[in-house]
């Protein structure tokens, strides 16, 4: 999800509609006839009274734009003409997403709406176990119907023991991993195609004798080589267990029924003594530990051959790659095509949950599904202010003329919030994401895992340490960095994760799965 934020939009002051987000305007809100059920503000009829105007504050991860605020107005216009609700906007910035997003649900702290994911640092169903989300499964169908039918194939994604306790994206997109090579420098080199890891050697063997860093990056590079790893090694498919920002854990496709740790195998030691081989080859700086820009952000800077990321990160950066890299077309090596572990998007990846602290939880589900359902609020919370941050061309998104993204960028981690139906498709976009899109829907499988709420609460002290060793003896296998010998490192990683408690960790997630299969 690190990069997703690249395609965050850029948007354009336009002049307000006053008329609320109201096309879709929520027909079971009212503002007379109040009474009280359970706690819940509502009015006579059972709908939502939003007689009282009221600020929920919202959650989201990365950091606030310049032009956030102006955005935010505009958009808190409607929000308060069709609900009388304003919302405010807290950021929890990328490098502190370890260390603040678990303490915002741990510190007692009063808010209303947050992201939520599977894979974040503390997982969706752990804050359902925690007690930490609202129960919304008698909410959304009786006061956001349009949310409701808009979702109606999702639900099932993110229940949990039967409840809903987040409301799901609806979006479509394959975040499959891969590597992006420069054109022109393949044809110098004369590699027609990069389809294999091999074909990958040999190109950047190539750029390293031709004076380049093949993957010139920092730490984060470490876990996209373990991303590679996972998808170009036989059946392996991510597993619940262990945050994929960590050295996560796997099942076989073909057998799903017991996840491993891929540290304890053969593969596992096979690629710590290539990574080894290629650290020493000069595929990364020797400083890349110390290093602070990514291998992508040196590519389009001109200084890095490649870099590893998933599609939509590359082909959100088609603008980018035009403006910066003209004339250079780049390639995608996609990790997991060639063995079919192309996996279908789940919305428990990327979901907006209610704090069970929220005063106003209905009105916070009022929020949400103005931001899913309603156009108005969609395209500014999505795209910004129309003619300030975006303009329209031939029905895609672009930068207006004299945009200053010092001045005028802005726009929101709003991924959980996305929705086909009002996608916009953006000019700066590369068209492969489509074509890609059509392809792999014909051929991309169901993530097995999908309705299977893994609950992390038991195990957290081993998790943590668990962390701690992948953040250090964990990256420097990956990176070649380790003063030992490879096989030996691995043995000693192998080793430190056993004291860490990596059994009581594999024990756990396999209890809970095997319960869970054995109750469907």
């Amino acid at each position: 999800m690190k990069k997703i934020i690249a395609m965050l939009l850029v948007v354009v002051l336009s002049i307000g509609m006053l008329a609320g987000c109201g096309k879709n305007s929520n027909s079971n809100n009212s503002n007379s006839g109040t009474t009280e059920n359970n706690g819940a503000q509502t009015t006579d009829n059972g709908t939502v009274d939003t007689s009282k105007e009221v600020n929920l504050v919202l959650y989201l991860w990365g950091g606030e734009g310049v032009a956030n605020k102006d955005i935010l107005a505009k958009l808190n216009e409607k929000l308060k003409a069709s609900i009388n609700t304003t919302i405010e906007v807290k950021y929890i910035d990328w490098g502190d997403i370890a260390t603040k997003y678990p303490l915002l649900w741990s510190s007692g702290e009063q808010f209303d709406m947050a992201y939520v994911s599977s894979t974040a640092n503390v997982p969706y169903s752990t804050l359902v176990k925690q007690d930490a989300l609202y129960d919304i499964t008698d909410l959304v169908s009786k006061y956001t119907p349009a949310l409701n039918e808009e979702l109606e194939e999702k639900w099932n994604n993110v229940k949990v023991d039967g409840k809903i306790y987040a409301v799901p994206n609806n979006y479509s997109e394959y975040t499959a991993y891969g590597f992006v090579s420069r054109k022109d420098l393949m044809d110098k080199y004369g590699v027609t195609s990069i389809s294999s890891i091999a074909d990958m050697e040999k190109y950047m063997d190539a750029a390293v004798a031709d004076g380049w860093t093949p993957l010139n990056g920092s730490s984060n590079l470490a876990n996209d080589l373990y991303r590679m790893f996972i998808a170009t090694t036989g059946g392996w498919l991510n597993a619940p267990g262990i945050p994929t920002s960590e050295l996560y854990l796997v099942a076989d496709k073909a057998d799903t029924s017991k996840i491993i740790h891929p540290a304890f195998t053969d593969e596992f030691e096979a690629f710590a003594i290539k990574m080894n081989e290629w650290a020493k080859k000069g595929y990364w700086s020797k400083d890349i530990l110390s290093a602070s820009q990514d291998d992508k952000d040196n590519f389009y800077n001109g200084l890095s051959a490649g870099y590893i990321s998933h599609q939509p990160d590359w082909t959100g950066n088609y603008g980018n790659q035009l403006k910066k890299l003209p004339g250079v077309d780049s390639e995608f090596y996609c990790f997991p095509e060639e063995s079919g572990k192309i996996v279908k998007a789940t919305g428990v990846g990327a979901a907006t949950a209610i704090s069970k602290n929220s005063k106003y939880p209905e009105r916070a589900l009022l929020v949400i599904e103005k931001l899913m359902t309603d156009k108005e609020c969609y395209d500014l919370f999505q795209y910004g202010i129309e003619g300030s941050q975006y303009v329209l061309e031939d029905g895609k998104i672009t930068q207006p003329e004299g945009f200053d993204a010092t001045k005028n960028g802005g726009g929101f981690a709003a991924w959980a919030f996305r929705t086909d139906a009002l996608n916009i498709p953006q000019a700066a976009e590369d068209p492969r994401r489509y074509t890609l899109n059509d392809e792999w829907s014909k051929v991309a499988i169901d993530d097995p895992f999908v309705g299977f709420s893994f609950d992390s609460t038991p195990i957290t002290t081993e998790l943590s340490i668990i962390s701690t060793l992948d953040s250090q003896l964990g990256i420097q296998i990956l990176l070649g960095k380790t003063s030992q010998d490879p096989k030996e490192a691995v043995a000693e990683y192998r080793k430190q994760l056993k004291a860490a408690g990596i059994d009581t960790v594999l024990d756990e997630v396999n209890k809970q799965w095997s319960a869970y299969n054995a109750s469907k």
